[in-house]
């Protein structure tokens, strides 16, 4: 039996990392953290003004996800997080080595129709585009998977679920 792993549910706003973050958590058997929950109150009322979070604003904000994600090291749980510069990502497996990234992926209509049909969340759609041209993908060192966000949560959750699975091993 393996031991649980933490995945940290990324992409851009509007991908679903709030809505598949928890029925990833849920299948697993493992607890969820809302990554928005981290945030101070100054990000959350500068996103909320449509303007773009800088590093700067975003280190104590990693840091405090990388310490939930460090606390649950060995027992599983699934936070989110927009992680979209490698940098942030490296930052959250400095404080959790074990780490695995899940990367939601659309199109920027899918996602921005799903943003505008959204309501009581702080991010606007007018921040795609900045999302957009922060993000740097998943890199080929890195653990993680891309899915792609077509389709229902429960869809989006079974692919995720699957692409976590670990490799069946052959042997002779």
């Amino acid at each position: 039996m393996s031991t649980p792993q933490v995945v940290v549910v990324m992409g851009v706003a509007g991908t679903g990392k709030t809505t598949i973050g928890p029925l990833l958590a849920e299948s697993l058997g493992v607890p969820y953290a809302e990554g928005d929950d981290f945030h101070p109150p100054a990000n959350i009322a500068k996103m909320s003004s449509g303007t773009p979070l800088d590093d700067d604003d975003r280190w104590p904000w990693l840091d405090a996800i990388g310490h939930w994600a460090h606390s649950r090291a060995g027992l599983g749980g699934v936070v989110s997080s927009s992680a979209l510069k490698r940098a942030y990502r490296d930052r959250l497996r400095a404080a959790a080595p074990g780490a695995v990234f899940l990367h939601l992926t659309g199109g920027r209509e899918l996602i921005e129709r799903r943003m505008s049909e959204r309501t009581g969340h702080f991010m606007p759609t007018a921040l795609l585009d900045s999302q957009f041209a922060t993000l740097q993908p998943l890199e080929e060192d890195e653990a993680g998977h891309a899915v792609d966000v077509s389709g229902t949560p429960e869809e989006i959750a079974a692919r995720a679920v699957a692409a976590l699975r670990p490799e069946p091993v052959t042997g002779r």
